[in-house]
């Protein structure tokens, strides 16, 4: 498990948005690793607090990223597929600003 959560840890170094902002990655309720960072944008979070926005969920057939719809307060399916590398590659260039509103 911790090499799960150090793997997501690289990739988010990597990522396109917001790289000066430090995410954090931690064991979700439902099992998986949730993402969580500051809201630099502001757009959710008015006083920049830290929010959460992704979830990676591993099933039989491989993972599952959630994206955190913040104004209904769940997660919504982004992307399914049996390899954690395409999510996460998915999760770290966000061209539309899903993960990092």
């Amino acid at each position: 498990m911790l090499f799960r959560s150090r793997r997501i840890d690289r990739a988010l170094a990597k990522r396109a948005r917001y790289r000066y902002v430090q995410p954090t990655v931690q064991r979700g309720d439902e099992g998986g690793w949730v993402v969580h960072s500051p809201c630099c944008s502001r757009n959710v979070d008015p006083s920049g607090g830290v929010i959460p926005i992704a979830w990676l969920e591993p099933h039989d057939g491989g993972w599952t990223l959630h994206a955190h719809d913040h104004g209904q307060g769940r997660w919504v399916v982004h992307l399914v597929s049996r390899q954690l590398p395409e999510l996460l590659d998915e999760l770290c260039a966000d061209p539309l600003r899903v993960f990092w509103p």
